[in-house]
C-alpha cells in the first residue's frame, strides 16, 4: 500500500505561491499521521509550496490537509488523484466544518482530530471499506505524540525544530476557528515528553506552535522551569496577559524565550470589545508590550482591520502604535468570516458577505462589506500598512536597533523581515486582481 500525505499550496501556478523562505514550516499534523501509520505502509510526503506534486507516483491512498484558503486547490488535487484511481481522504479545519462540501471532491473526510481514527482509516482502506466520514475525538493530553520528522528531511524548510506543548485556546474570539476544531478544552502534554522531544531535536532554537502556550499559567511555569537547564532559545505564541504575571514572564525569559507572536488585533477599545477580547484594554497595550520587551523578549504583533468600529483612520493609528511600541515584527490582516464562526453567522444575517470564493479567505482580502469604509479603502489600507512597516528604510532601521540589543537574533530578524517584504508582491498582485474584477478598482501600488 502506498500512502501520500499532501500539503496543498493556495495557488496552482508556482509564480503566485507564497514567497519568503521564513514561511516554509513543516506540517506537524501530517507528521503525526506519519507516526501513527503502520510500518508496512510505504509513505511519502509532499508540500506543494516547495515542490510539485507527482500525480504518477502510484499512490493508493492520498491524505490532504485542508485550510479554508487552500480548499479549492485541495479539491483540484483530490480530483486529479481520483482520476488516476487513487482514493482520497481530506482532513483539517475546513473539511471538519464543511464535511459535505469536501465530500463532493473526495472519497472520505475526517472530522476533527485524527489520531484516534487514523488506524481505522488505514484498516478500512485495506479492506476496501473506506467510510465517507470519520469522527475524530478530542485527543487526551497523554496521547498527544511527537511527529515523524523523517518525512520533512530534504524539503528545504527554513525551520524544522518545531513542536506542540498544548492544544486549544482558553479564549473564544468571535473571528477565530481554533475552538471550533479543538473545542474550548485546553490540553497540556506531559512535560517529560516535551523535554524529551526537545532533546531529540537537538537544536539551539525551538518553535512552539501552540495557539496560546501560556493558556494554563500553572502548566507554563512548570514547563519553563524544566526548560532552563536545556539552555535553548525558543519562540512561541501568547496573549498580552503574560505581562500581568511577572513570575511567569521572568520564567519565560530564563527558560530561553526569545520572541512571542501576540494577537493584539486592535489598538482601539471598541475594536477589542467587538471581537470579544474584553480581557485586553487598549489603554494598557503599550505598557504591556514595554514590560515584555524590557525582559528581553521580542514581539511580533498581529492586527486585524475591517471591524465595524474601524474607520479610515485605523491604518495610520495602527502604524503609529506599532512604531511607538518598537516591536520587532508586525503582521496585518483583514477580518475574515471563516466557516462556522460567530463572525460568519453575524455577517450572513446582515447580508454583508460578498463572496464564498475560499481562495480569498486568507486574511489578505476583503470578502465582506465593511461598515465604515469602502471595500477599496479597506484593501488599500491593508497594503499601506504592510508597505510602510516593511519598507527597506524601516526594516534596516528596526533590525539595526534590535540586532544591537539582541545580536543572536539579528540575522533571523533580517530574514523574516525581508520574507514579509517578498510576500507583499503576492498580496498586492492578488488584491489588485480581486478589486479590479469585482469593483473596477485597482489597488494602489505606490506605497
Amino acid at each position: 500500500m502506498k500512502l501520500l500525505l499532501v500539503v496543498p499550496a493556495m495557488e496552482k501556478d508556482k509564480k503566485k505561491r507564497l514567497k519568503g523562505k521564513a514561511f516554509r514550516l513543516p506540517q506537524i499534523s501530517l507528521g503525526i499521521l506519519a507516526a501513527l501509520t503502520p510500518k508496512d505502509v510505504f509513505l511519502t510526503y509532499v508540500d506543494e509550496n516547495i515542490e510539485d506534486i507527482d500525480y504518477e507516483c502510484g499512490a493508493d491512498l492520498v491524505a490532504i490537509t485542508v485550510m479554508t484558503a487552500t480548499a479549492p486547490r485541495a479539491y483540484e488535487i483530490s480530483q486529479n488523484f481520483k482520476s488516476k484511481g487513487a482514493k482520497v481522504i481530506l482532513g483539517g479545519i475546513h473539511p471538519s466544518i464543511l464535511p459535505y462540501e469536501a465530500l463532493r471532491y473526495a472519497d472520505s473526510v475526517v472530522i476533527g482530530e485524527a489520531e484516534y481514527v487514523w488506524k481505522k482509516v488505514i484498516e478500512d482502506f485495506k479492506r476496501k471499506e473506506l467510510q465517507p466520514i470519520y469522527y475524530g475525538e478530542r485527543v487526551k493530553s497523554d496521547d498527544i505524540i511527537s511527529p515523524e520528522r523523517e518525512i520533512f528531511k530534504g524539503k528545504g524548510y527554513f525551520f524544522n525544530s518545531i513542536l506542540q506543548a498544548t492544544r486549544g485556546c482558553p479564549y473564544e474570539c468571535d473571528f477565530c476557528s481554533v475552538s471550533l476544531f479543538f473545542g474550548r478544552s485546553f490540553r497540556t502534554r506531559n512535560i517529560k515528553a516535551i523535554i524529551k522531544e526537545i532533546e531529540e531535536l537537538n537544536h539551539p532554537l525551538i518553535g512552539f506552535l501552540d495557539d496560546n502556550l501560556m493558556g494554563n499559567k500553572v502548566f507554563a511555569k512548570k514547563l519553563f522551569y524544566e526548560l532552563i537547564p536545556l539552555k535553548i532559545r525558543w519562540l512561541g505564541q501568547a496573549s498580552l496577559t503574560i505581562a500581568d504575571d511577572r513570575e511567569l514572564l521572568k520564567l519565560a525569559k530564563r527558560s530561553g524565550c526569545a520572541g512571542l507572536f501576540i494577537g493584539i488585533e486592535s489598538v482601539k477599545e471598541s475594536g477589542l470589545k467587538e471581537i470579544n477580547k474584553k480581557y485586553q484594554k487598549a489603554k494598557n497595550l503599550l505598557e504591556k508590550i514595554k514590560i515584555i520587551q524590557e525582559e528581553g523578549i521580542l514581539i511580533e504583533g498581529s492586527f486585524i482591520f475591517g471591524l465595524d468600529s474601524d474607520t479610515q483612520d485605523i491604518f495610520d493609528e495602527t502604524l503609529e502604535f506599532v512604531f511607538q511600541s518598537k516591536m520587532a515584527l508586525a503582521s496585518f490582516s483583514i477580518l475574515t468570516p471563516y466557516p462556522g464562526t460567530k463572525l460568519q453567522k453575524r455577517l450572513q444575517e446582515e447580508n454583508r458577505i460578498i463572496t464564498y470564493d475560499w481562495r480569498l479567505y486568507d486574511c489578505g482580502h476583503a470578502v465582506f462589506k465593511p461598515k465604515n469604509m469602502s471595500i477599496e479603502k479597506l484593501q488599500e489600507g491593508l497594503d499601506y500598512c504592510w508597505y510602510q512597516f516593511y519598507s527597506y528604510k524601516n526594516i534596516f532601521k528596526r533590525v539595526f536597533s534590535l540586532g544591537y540589543r539582541f545580536p543572536f537574533l539579528g540575522i533571523p530578524l533580517l530574514i523574516i523581515n525581508l520574507s514579509y517584504k517578498k510576500m507583499l508582491f503576492k498580496t498586492t498582485e492578488i488584491s489588485s486582481w480581486f478589486s479590479q474584477k469585482n469593483y473596477g478598482y485597482k489597488a494602489s501600488e505606490t506605497f
